[in-house]
């Protein structure tokens, strides 16, 4: 089988394209072979080493001291089983799927294999295999710092930043859908896509201060770590929350000591890659309740490319790659976004 793996961390041309022996199944595993996949910010991470400041030595230790320990990225997929091992009873060959290998990474390739009680649910039919892939990476981290963390209620009031990223976009739907009062913190280019997402009110960073004077929220949520705390604080109601999906270090380590002392409270931690929160995401994504937005859409020879974008750090929503060509269908937010020339190609 074809893969993209690396044996350095760098830039995109670290990333070059193997031949590689096709997986086995064990007993309890099924084959995949993968429709489309994505390039996330945890592939980039793992890919270039960028960590925030102070921690270089901890994504060593996560990654690989010396070198990369999984040589093929990729944190999801779609595709259909073609194989399943002995053991397996409630998948069957030609399964269409969503995969969430997450940090097992291993998803640049033409066929993968998943445990069969793993992170690996079906696809739903009214959902496209290029945007299924697109689903597990933003979803399930907004959702479970939003519903399991961060516990959001219906009526409060949130500010997202970075809202046009995959994680971002995710906030804004998942927090609509909860019933809360959105503000998008994006540039200007990104306004109009997400209030199409349901965004109520949008801050253009590069033109208005992010933390205005006189406002503040029942909850201020970090998807990119360009909002710290010293700056967030203002910005949020005694007994509010800030949500640290992203941010500098020291708010990593000190955040919830800052925040006790200010009669705030800090939620952080690493994003639960749990299969429950994968199937969650999977149905508001069946019922039209999520739909993820997919920025460019790259073939499967062009993955050094779509990594290339995803540095620029300008990429909108989800970065797809297609592994296996199929007839693709158009979310309805890529419609409505294209009508208002906002390309999603």
């Amino acid at each position: 089988m074809l893969a993209y793996s690396y044996k350095q961390y760098g830039s995109p041309d670290v990333i070059k394209q193997v031949t590689l022996p096709q997986p086995t199944p064990k007993p309890n595993e099924v084959l995949i072979r993968i429709f489309a996949t994505t390039v996330s910010a945890g592939d980039w991470r793992a890919r270039s080493l960028t960590m925030p400041k102070g921690l270089g030595i901890m994504g060593r230790v996560v990654f690989g001291l010396r070198g990369p320990r999984k040589p093929i990225l990729g944190t999801e997929f779609s595709g259909v089983i073609e194989a399943v091992g002995a053991n397996v009873t409630h998948y069957q060959t030609s399964d269409a799927v969503i995969g969430f290998p997450g940090a097992a990474f291993g998803a640049h390739a033409e066929f993968i294999t998943m445990p069969a009680n793993g992170k690996l649910t079906l696809k739903p039919d009214n959902i496209s295999f290029e945007h299924a892939a697109a689903i597990p990476f933003g979803a399930t981290t907004a959702y479970d710092f939003l519903v399991n963390k961060a516990k959001l209620q219906r009526g409060e009031t949130v500010l997202i930043n970075g809202a046009s990223g995959s994680v971002g976009s995710a906030c804004v739907q998942i927090a609509k859908h909860l019933g809360a009062h959105v503000t998008a913190v994006c540039s200007g280019g990104n306004a109009e896509m997400v209030r199409t997402l349901g965004a109520d009110h949008v801050i253009n960073y590069r033109a208005q201060n992010v933390v205005e004077k006189g406002t503040q929220y029942d909850m201020v949520v970090d998807t990119v770590g360009t909002l710290p705390w010293a700056k967030a604080k203002h910005a949020i109601k005694r007994g509010g929350k800030m949500v640290l999906i992203a941010g500098i270090t020291s708010d990593m380590f000190f955040g919830s000591l800052k925040a006790r002392l200010a009669g705030k409270k800090m939620v952080g931690g690493v994003a639960s890659e749990d299969r429950d929160i994968l199937e969650a995401v999977v149905i508001l994504a069946h019922q039209g309740v999520f739909q993820p937005v997919i920025d460019r859409s790259y073939a499967f020879e062009d993955m050094k490319a779509a990594h290339a974008h995803v540095d620029t750090g300008r990429k909108k929503g989800n970065v797809v790659v297609t592994v296996t060509s199929q007839d693709r269908t158009r979310s309805p937010i890529e419609m409505e976004l294209q009508s208002k020339d906002v390309v999603y190609a």
